[in-house]
């Protein structure tokens, strides 16, 4: 039998006022951090009848692969408020769903990384005893991919903090990964990689496009490590923190909810420049001259926003994403792989979110033995008036052979008969489905039960965050 071990959930934006796993105060689009959403409390008892499916009595390990938190557009008490009430759903005394939590961080949740980037780094100088005067090395920016085997995994002490309120997860500990977790078969031939995805796109690479261009001899880096020390610090800035930094961070979220609305993006450009001209010295650039300078790049930003991934409705990615992927994948990803295995695995699978359109694929990656299969876990965010069937969130589940499928949880659509769940396999032409595709796609009947509540319930909460949504766009008119 095909157990489930590994269950995969990324983008759900817990504090988000548009995010479907986010409660609302009854007839208001303000957010009720102290209970529940309708559709976290039905996806968690899907979840929990898969689960209690398994043959044996192994509790499977829950990834979740960024964006979880919303650290750019809540305020961090509310998204911890929220993940708490995620926490007492499927964690609750003597019913534990999961016997580990790893934690991906991605975009919006990048700070709870550099929050244990750190923490981690005083933790290793505190055990250098008796060697004061000698060098240290510059701090590190990632983890290592396979993390599940590493002597010292980075905990994440913030969300520990979190669920150390609860008496029955006390010796309980979430344990961080970034920007990639990866899982390897014990032979070596096979490998299932969780990265969140914002490294696809040209814009988190932004202090490495600017250097670039100030260097023209500079190449782009492609070991991970380089491109998060180049960038950390402007993806922790603009989606980790600025959306929580008062009235810049609130036109923000307007900006993010009118981003068709050219009078809005020039006055968002205006008003960031003139802000980070006050606080922020360029280098070799008059004081005069840079409102300017800064505002050239916030603009070139903004701009991009309009057109962003999760906006671009012509296909599942846009130019810029697919050619990403393939970049990332084909460079950074297998070089890392390598580094840490030394060899290709036979069979690799790679899971990734941020896009908020789920689909799977299998896909011919120069450097692979194979052809490799992805997923894309979709996203829990309303972002538009009228629905948009490219996007929808899904669940990606593993089993101990690490074979890999797609509960795909829904899609949004014009009403409710165009909602159902099931499930979804990437194997290529001519392979046979795998044995959990099978099992799985025997237990999940979108017709009945659970699986009919669930859609009941998302497509009634789509369209209440639908209205919300077009009744703060037509205030700020």
């Amino acid at each position: 039998m095909s157990n489930i071990r590994y269950v995969c959930l990324s983008d759900m934006h817990l504090g988000e006022e548009d995010s479907l796993l986010t409660n609302l105060k009854t007839g208001s689009s303000d957010i009720d951090p102290f209970s529940p959403s309708p559709v976290l409390i039905k996806l968690v008892e899907c979840l929990k009848e898969l689960i209690r499916s398994n043959d044996n009595n192994r509790k499977p390990i829950l990834i979740l692969n960024g964006d979880i938190l919303e650290l750019a557009l809540a305020e961090m008490n509310e998204a911890s408020m929220v993940f708490e009430r995620f926490i007492e759903l499927i964690m609750p005394p003597g019913d534990e769903l999961f016997e580990q939590i790893i934690y991906v961080p991605g975009n919006h949740d990048h700070h709870l990384w550099e929050t244990a980037r750190e923490t981690q780094y005083v933790e290793y100088i505190s055990r250098q005893l008796n060697q004061a005067g000698s060098s240290l090395p510059p701090p590190w920016h990632t983890t290592e991919m396979f993390v599940e085997n590493v002597n010292n995994p980075v905990p994440s002490n913030f969300l520990n903090g979190l669920i150390k309120r609860y008496p029955n997860l006390n010796n309980f500990n979430i344990q961080i990964a970034y920007p990639n977790f990866g899982l390897i078969s014990g032979d070596k031939n096979k490998c299932v990689v969780f990265h969140h995805g914002h490294l696809i796109e040209s814009i988190y690479y932004l202090m490495s496009t600017v250097t670039g261009i100030i260097f023209p001899d500079k190449k782009k880096p492609v070991d991970v490590d380089d491109i998060e020390a180049e960038n950390f610090a402007w993806i922790d800035f603009f989606w980790s923190t600025m959306g929580r930094s008062g009235v810049a961070g609130q036109d923000i979220e307007k900006i993010y909810e009118k981003i068709g609305d050219e009078t809005g993006r020039k006055r968002l450009i205006e008003n960031l420049s003139a802000y980070l001209a006050k606080e922020v010295d360029v280098p070799l650039v008059p004081e005069y001259f840079e409102p300017k300078v800064i505002g050239f790049f916030i603009g070139m930003l903004v701009n991009y926003l309009a057109k962003k991934e999760k906006k671009y409705s012509g296909g599942l990615l846009s130019p810029d994403a697919e050619k990403g992927l393939w970049a990332y994948t084909e460079g950074t990803l297998r070089e890392q792989i390598l580094e840490e295995q030394a060899a290709m695995p036979k069979e690799v699978t790679i899971v990734f979110g941020h896009t908020h359109k789920p689909y799977q694929e299998d896909v011919n990656f120069r450097g692979y033995p194979a052809w490799v299969n992805v997923f894309n876990s979709g996203g829990w965010v309303v972002e538009s008036v009228e629905a948009q069937p490219l996007q929808g969130g899904a669940v990606i589940l593993v089993d101990e052979n690490l074979d890999a499928v797609s509960l795909r949880m829904f899609n949004e659509a014009e009403n409710l008969s165009g909602y159902s769940v099931r499930v979804e396999d990437a194997t290529h032409a001519g392979q046979p489905p795998t044995p959990i595709f099978n099992r799985l796609s025997g237990l999940v009947n979108s017709s009945s039960g659970i699986w009919r509540d669930f859609s009941s319930t998302v497509a009634r909460e789509i369209y209440v965050r639908q209205q919300n949504l077009r009744a703060r766009i037509n205030r700020r008119s």
